[in-house]
């Protein structure tokens, strides 16, 4: 069976835990610009006294033009990450697309993250496994928009099977019809059901897929968030950006950076709830 609750440095994420949040802008703009907004995260981490992963994207290569900035790339992106960690003492994640990302990304990286799109790619996920395994990082992958909630069991087998048992799911909606997509709560409960504790994207959950950019609903990000640790997640996963109208990727998206704290306070109010609701089961 896989960790529950899953180590991550120096915080517990799982069953009866704090909330985990997972926060960052969508990619690697510049070092300067990274280092500015980790710098506040940590502040915010540190002043409402939660647990917080730093995140942020060196190459974000499902892009829907081949002209959109994608980042500055594997060996640059993961220098900027290792300075982010050491200057802020928060642990960080980044997501990877290939097999051979996976041993360095590890190696600075305290989670590795697998995109939805990828989540069904055996090379990919054995890969990551062994590595985060290697490393005493944790495999985070995220829940295809295509598949059911119950189908998670087999990402979660895969990793086991490569040696890891430090596995997180993340749910980010699934697609209905043409550019939507659905949030249905009942899969948070149904994905803990592998035994993995269950991270919620509120940011690519609020997407709207289709046309020259991906669009999207930021406005709705604190009301599936909340409705997410209502039913239980474990973590939340929030892009943030200090100017989301002029972000490189997934601006429409992206929670302001000023408007984050307000946030996080409600969902530790929430998750609070929870854990007493829990404890009277």
């Amino acid at each position: 069976m896989p960790a529950d609750p899953v180590s991550i440095n120096q915080y517990r994420c799982g069953t009866g835990c704090p909330l985990l949040f997972i926060a960052g802008p969508c990619v690697i703009e510049s070092e300067e610009f990274i280092l500015d907004v980790a710098i506040r995260l940590a502040e915010i981490a540190s002043s409402l006294s939660i647990p917080l992963v730093f995140k942020s994207s060196f190459d974000k290569a499902n892009r829907t033009s081949i002209h959109s900035f994608r980042g500055p790339g594997l060996e640059r992106g993961l220098e900027i990450l290792a300075k982010v960690r050491d200057t802020t003492g928060l642990p960080v994640t980044t997501d990877i697309h290939e097999p051979f990302h996976a041993d360095p990304a590890a190696e600075v990286c305290s989670i590795i993250q697998i995109p939805a799109f990828l989540a069904r790619q055996t090379d990919l996920i054995v890969a990551s496994a062994e590595a985060t395994r290697k490393h005493g990082s944790v495999i985070n992958v995220k829940k295809p928009q295509f598949i059911a909630p119950e189908d998670t069991v087999h990402i979660v087998r895969k990793c086991e099977e490569a040696g890891q048992s430090n596995v997180l799911l993340t749910e980010r909606g699934t697609t209905f019809g043409y550019g939507r997509l659905v949030n249905d709560m009942r899969s948070i409960p149904i994905m803990h059901s592998t035994g993995a504790p269950v991270i919620f994207d509120a940011t690519h959950s609020v997407q709207m897929p289709g046309g020259a950019t991906t669009g999207g609903q930021r406005e709705m990000v604190p009301i599936v968030a909340r409705s997410a640790v209502a039913a239980g997640c474990h973590g939340v996963f929030i892009e943030t950006h200090p100017d989301p109208d002029n972000a490189m990727s997934d601006g429409p998206n992206m929670v302001q950076l000023h408007n984050l704290p307000r946030l996080l306070k409600q969902l530790v109010r929430l998750r609070d709830a929870v854990l007493e609701c829990e404890a009277d089961t």
